[in-house]
């Protein structure tokens, strides 16, 4: 990096920032010197004093020599940033990694290097960096933390070149700039038993492809490390290549995460609102269900589903990426203008209403876990409609009024869901969702409802 803009973190800089805008860097000393020579050499010149002119003339030299200085310097500066982790939950910590190396052949000067991180992460970190060596390097770092999830820039880095006499200061910034993304808070769940299902993998939800004898049989191609004695010899023969039985592949259970992020339902914001209650359950329950096996999908009223490719199951790096796609959903989900759950209601039944549409009812074995908030009538029967076609629904209500003090309304909204099937439990204030996990597990099983969680 030179007295200009450096090209970006992680690379080089060079060039020249414009003798103007080098000038623009005196400091109030060096704007007070030069001042102070102006009107010496001014006072001298009226006065006919040499013995002062002289001084004049030095006190106004000495920034302009500085600047001009400065300007001139080829410092080429190579920066790096390195975020550990790049996504964390709200209220953990993450570490940045500063390392800037002289790649000149001349050595710095003082250095301040200054990162620029939003306010809700903390203080801005600065670190002077005293005279750095040809080819030598320094390495600083600094810690960032949010209460509050969401996306967030870090950069560009900014370096502040100054003269030994601190008359002058240059800044330059890095052009690229990394995101730290902070994702809701979430809880360990018990491994309960999930309403219609027996397991992520289950014994009973197994798919046999080999169940009435030789004729059902669908053999596939001898591989290496097979056991010989799963070698279907009538195949071999038709075929003639060794052929042996397929293995029975176990039929994942899939879950649908619905979130409610209707703006009418919820009232109030910040970490303790019932809305970011309901965000942090998602997430939780998310992580839990993958964790069991499920393949899941998270699905909010707009119809819209993460990952719209039908659900994602645990394990393997593409799993992991969209489990993570879902993860950073969260991370920045926010209100919607909706009125109404109508386009969940397609999504969940199979209308279309979404990507994936129908993922979770198909077949009627799917598991759907909802976060609701206010419910009006028409939006009670659209909710407790959804379960017709689920192998398990479990509710939980979050009621704005009571999250503000007031009397509770959720009483008739929640009975109706439990008529019709849901496992449907209201959700206070100040109370933990694994709690009411629990709870859902011990829950008595409503009109219409097909397993028990157990």
């Amino acid at each position: 990096m030179s007295a200009g803009a450096p090209r970006g973190a992680g690379g080089e800089g060079r060039g020249s920032g414009g003798l103007r805008a080098s000038l623009a860097g005196l400091t109030t000393r060096g704007r007070s010197f030069l001042a102070a020579g102006v009107a010496a050499a001014l006072c001298a010149y009226v006065l006919g004093q040499g013995e002062l002119l002289r001084v004049g003339l030095l006190l106004a030299a000495l920034p302009l020599v500085c600047v001009l200085a400065l300007h001139r310097t080829r410092h080429r500066v190579s920066g790096n940033r390195r975020l550990t982790p790049m996504r964390v939950a709200a209220g953990s910590e993450a570490r940045v990694q500063l390392r800037m190396e002289n790649v000149s052949r001349l050595p710095t000067g003082l250095l301040m290097l200054q990162d620029r991180v939003p306010y809700v992460l903390g203080p801005r970190p600065r670190f002077v960096l005293d005279r750095v060596e040809p080819g030598g390097r320094r390495e600083v770092s600094y810690r960032v933390r949010s209460d509050l999830r969401g996306k967030y820039p870090l950069g560009p880095l900014q370096l502040r070149l100054t003269d030994p006499f601190g008359l002058v200061e240059l800044t330059r910034s890095f052009s690229t700039y990394d995101t730290l993304t902070v994702i809701p808070r979430t809880e360990a769940l018990a491994p309960v038993r999930l309403t219609g299902e027996t397991s992520g993998y289950g014994d009973g939800g197994r798919r046999s492809l080999a169940l009435a004898g030789d004729d059902d049989v669908i053999p596939r191609t001898y591989r290496r490390g097979d056991d010989l004695r799963r070698v279907h010899w009538r195949s071999t023969a038709r075929y003639g290549e060794l052929m042996v039985r397929r293995e029975e592949q176990p039929q994942r259970s899939r879950a649908t995460v619905l979130l409610d992020t209707r703006a009418v339902a919820f009232e109030g914001a910040g970490p303790g609102s019932a809305f970011e209650w309901a965000v942090s359950g998602a997430a939780s329950s998310l992580v839990h269900l993958l964790e069991q096996g499920f393949s899941v999908r998270l699905l909010t009223d707009t119809g819209t589903s993460v990952p719209g490719d039908g659900g994602v199951s645990s394990g393997g790096q593409e799993s992991a990426e969209a489990a993570g796609l879902m993860m950073d959903t969260l991370a920045v989900v926010g209100h919607s203008d909706g009125a109404g759950l109508s386009r969940a209601y397609d999504a969940v039944r199979g209308g279309g209403g979404g990507a994936g549409g129908g993922f979770a009812g198909a077949g009627g074995d799917g598991l759907l876990i909802a976060f609701f908030g206010d419910l009006d009538d028409v939006q009670t029967e659209l909710a407790a409609k959804m379960r017709v076609r689920c192998g398990g629904a479990v509710a939980f209500v979050l009621d704005s009024a009571l999250w503000a003090g007031r009397p509770s309304q959720a009483e008739g909204r929640v009975r109706r869901l439990r008529d019709a099937g849901w496992t449907a439990l209201a959700a206070p204030p100040g109370v933990a969702f694994g709690e009411l996990w629990r709870q859902a597990g011990n829950a008595p099983l409503g009109t219409g409802t097909s397993g028990g969680w157990g």
